[in-house]
């Protein structure tokens, strides 16, 4: 666990020392992101943070290279530097559309491609945990996979829209995955992992990046970084479940049988959710599935009446329900986890609409009681537009 430590704390300090020259490259490179229409930000802030996490990455993955705990993960496949190299390319990617703003078909079809190659390379989805282990052939396998890291890539891109809140909800499912990962590392002779290690590299880099991307925030990750965060979250799944065979943990660790399955899906529970939802709004209207719009959960929960800094902690919150919620099945029974999802749940529902409910309080006690009603220091509206007016203005709130 002190080796996992280590390379978090290697990442997030890179990253944090990085992120200063970026900004400073990224505002001599134009990569500046004007105020549009959609955007939360009124000043233009400079955009590609997502070079200093990939630094931050590469920096932690060759100090790891040279840990002896971690030889093994290293001697035994080229999945670390295949790794490496397909986060180079997707944050490549991503600065270009930074810098020039690509056309979303482009860089969709440059998406596919790193992925399709980094499958190519070897990080597969060769099973999956079904009950029974389904065996795929090699190129369905490749397919799945790149169709996979595709998908994340766009959800956590999509859900990029507030200071913090990407780097955030992508560390929460980073810790998610990390706990299950080291409680299944346990149960081998040795304790290395590579999907422990990917996922600690990759909190280490949203920490890191998190001080910077704190509202108000002096850089922005990009499609740099939203494309590379999740990227490397899809493949720390990957690596995780890809290959996991059920009949070959113990019964005490591996409950449910479906949780290599049910984890990563609410992990990325909320960017996905976002996604969908979006490209379903878009296609009813005609629109293009990338069509930008404010009508995303962040968007929203701006509407209701919360401040930046508070709908980032409440959409965390929501991220850290979903994806602790399943990883205490590990722990506890069903039912008492049903019980502390369940409250859990109210809490936050009653934090997300607490803006509209203060309102509507506040609404209520200014109008006329009943024991007041023939109170004659309170006029009597003159016509019917009185009420009208009353509920227009409501509307407008």
């Amino acid at each position: 666990m002190r080796v996992y430590l280590f390379i978090a704390a290697i990442a997030a300090g890179a990253t944090f020392l990085f992120t200063p020259l970026i900004r400073h490259l990224a505002i001599r490179m134009g990569a500046v992101g004007e105020v549009r229409a959609r955007d939360v930000h009124t000043i233009p802030t400079p955009r590609m943070g997502g070079l200093a996490m990939l630094l931050g990455f590469a920096v932690a993955m060759f100090v790891a290279s040279r840990l002896p705990f971690l030889h093994t993960v290293f001697a035994t496949n080229d999945q670390p530097w295949v790794i490496l190299i397909g986060a180079v390319l997707i944050c490549l990617l991503g600065i270009a559309d930074d810098c020039w703003d690509l056309d979303w078909m482009l860089k969709l079809a440059g998406q596919l491609l790193i992925s399709v190659f980094v499958a190519w390379g070897g990080l597969q989805i060769i099973s999956l945990p079904l009950g029974s282990l389904v065996t795929f052939s090699p190129t369905i396998s490749i397919a799945i996979t790149a169709l996979l890291i595709v998908v994340s890539i766009n959800a956590v891109n999509f859900v990029d829209g507030l200071d913090g809140l990407a780097a955030g909800i992508v560390a929460i499912g980073g810790i998610a995955f990390g706990i299950y990962s080291y409680i299944l590392s346990r149960t081998s002779p040795s304790y290395a992992s590579l999907s422990t290690m990917i996922d600690v590299m990759l909190v280490g880099i949203c920490f890191g990046f998190l001080l910077h991307n704190w509202h108000p925030a002096k850089l922005f990750m990009g499609d740099s970084g939203s494309m590379l965060l999740g990227y490397l979250i899809t493949c720390a799944s990957i690596v995780m479940t890809g290959r996991l065979d059920p009949a070959s943990i113990h019964a005490s660790i591996y409950l449910p049988a479906f949780m290599p399955i049910l984890l990563p899906v609410l992990v990325l529970f909320l960017p996905v959710l976002d996604m969908i939802m979006a490209i379903v709004r878009r296609l009813r209207k005609g629109q293009s599935p990338m069509h930008p719009d404010r009508m995303h959960l962040h968007h929203r929960m701006l509407r209701i009446g919360h401040s930046v800094p508070v709908a980032v902690l409440i959409l965390w919150g929501w991220a850290a329900l979903f994806a602790f919620g399943s990883l205490m099945l590990l722990f506890f029974t069903a039912v008492e986890v049903l019980i502390g999802f369940v409250i859990a749940a109210t809490l936050l529902a009653l934090a997300t609409m607490s803006p509209y409910l203060r309102r509507r309080v506040l609404e209520d006690g200014e109008l006329p009681g009943p024991f007041h009603s023939h109170d004659s220091s309170i006029p009597a509206p003159a016509d019917d537009s009185a009420p009208a007016r009353h509920s227009t203005d409501r509307r407008n709130r």
